[in-house]
């Protein structure tokens, strides 16, 4: 008997593929929201005037389906620890799971949009080299709120403020209004003024040919103001790719789907395609749990409106996205029922309060080996270290690794704005720190007499 002979269906395997439809959770079973019409519900307007701000709201949405005890905790971490203002969208909030208190706490999409008071460690609450502006992107800016860190791409933060705020915020130093553990950086400049010095910077810098678009979320820039931004750059010959970055495809679809913005994309995408120039919209998916039909449209409307393609830029977060099934799951639903493209998962950044999010590099290595070879290639989400000074690197090119003490050192192939006159920018090697409470015992005690000498 040959082996083909033998062989009577496919293989067992870790992860078993199959096609899960999306489905939008009826809003209607949560107490505050019970007499929400199906028009009201996919109303932009409608969305941001119910955005959760405070624990009063959420309480007035959730009604007794969730014990007091999670308020309380809520109340302890918005007034010591958050470093991102409460702001929940109702898409959001309703793809939670509300059905018990033990539910809400364990639900991946509430896990960093909600974040509590117990989910965070008392041990190490933040690395001690974790830093507000972990990227040093405001070090780098160009002129004010653009950021000019690698040779051909810049990041053009257009304004700080978003439909939604994530706990884990990588720009937690910027974006949102000051929380009691955070006092905010803002812009100086008029957004006006900002806008053209980043355009005349661009114009007069022809090695810069990809532009992402960002914030903030550009979904809370009036579309009038967004639309005339992306037409000027459109107009500088030297830009070739353009990246409009936006949560708010996912956290708030209904903006996506509004006649002005669906007609004022069409505009954008025929004046990119005349010109040769790849226009692209990113998004930010944590979890499968967050994409409903309503996502699924507002992405193919984008997709019909003609931008080159719609991509995921994820972020991998312990208790959220941190298994290969979780991982696969989230790629499979974008890609199959959703058409967003799996894209990028970045490793937590190093800002305060994170820690209990982190993951160790690693565990982020072996994520990325357990995901191979389930999706096309061209589909498999690659999980990228964003290095302090250095920028993305995927998690498999460290050029040493001390596993004892969780640090990884890197190395790089250009030079930052920063570094344009120091000639050793390319031979020096960078570091970057896994989460102390995730190192074997003699790892944590060598950082616990860090510690204990930094207050000598």
């Amino acid at each position: 008997m040959t082996i083909a002979e033998t062989v009577t269906g496919p293989a067992p395997q870790p992860y078993t593929y199959r096609r899960r439809p999306l489905i939008e959770p009826d809003w209607q079973r949560l107490p505050g929201w019970r007499h929400v019409t199906r028009q009201e519900w996919e109303s932009a307007q409608w969305q941001r005037a119910h955005c959760v701000k405070n624990i009063r709201q959420l309480q007035q949405v959730l009604g007794d389906l969730i014990d007091e005890s999670f308020y309380a905790d809520l109340h302890r971490d918005q007034t010591g620890h958050a470093t991102m203002p409460m702001l929940v969208t109702p898409q959001m909030l309703n793809t939670m799971d509300t059905s018990t208190t033990e539910a809400f706490y364990a639900d991946p999409v509430r896990r960093y949009m909600l974040p509590v008071a117990s989910d965070r460690r008392t041990d190490w609450p933040s690395h001690p080299c974790a830093t507000r502006d972990s990227l040093h992107e405001a070090d780098m800016w160009a002129v004010e709120g653009l950021t000019h860190r690698y040779p051909t791409k810049v990041l053009a933060e257009l304004l700080s403020t978003c439909p939604q705020y994530c706990g884990h915020c990588t720009r937690m130093d910027l974006v949102g209004t000051s929380t009691p553990a955070v006092a905010k950086h803002r812009f100086t400049a008029r957004p006006a003024d900002r806008h053209e010095a980043m355009l005349e910077y661009l114009r007069r810098t022809p090695t810069v040919r990809d532009v992402v678009v960002s914030g903030g979320d550009v979904a809370n820039l009036p579309w009038p103001r967004l639309e005339a931004f992306v037409d000027r750059l459109l107009d500088i010959d030297s830009i070739r790719d353009i990246r409009l970055a936006t949560k708010a495809l996912m956290a708030l679809p209904q903006h996506w789907l509004q006649d002005e913005v669906r007609a004022g994309m069409e505009r954008l995408a025929a004046k990119a395609r005349r010109r040769g120039v790849a226009l692209a919209v990113h998004t930010h998916v944590n979890t499968a749990r967050s994409l409903t039909p309503l996502v699924a449209r507002a992405a193919r409307g984008l997709l019909e409106a003609g931008v080159r393609d719609v991509r995921n830029q994820g972020v991998l977060l312990h208790g959220v996205n941190d298994s290969p099934a979780a991982l696969l799951d989230l790629s499979f639903a974008l890609l199959d029922e959703a058409q967003i493209m799996p894209y990028y998962l970045y490793m937590c950044d190093m800002i305060p309060g994170s820690e209990h999010w982190r993951l160790p590099l690693w565990r982020a290595q072996e994520l990325q080996h357990a995901i191979m070879g389930y999706l096309p290639g061209f589909a498999t989400p690659r999980i990228v270290c964003d290095v302090p000074y250095v920028g993305k690197r995927w998690v498999h090119q460290p050029a040493d690794y001390d596993r004892l003490r969780g640090i990884s050192y890197w190395t790089k192939n250009y030079r930052t704005t920063l570094e344009a006159d120091d000639p050793h920018a390319l031979e020096r090697r960078y570091e970057y720190y896994d989460p102390i409470h995730t190192l074997p015992p003699e790892g944590q005690e060598w950082w616990r007499e860090q510690a204990r000498r930094a207050v000598m």
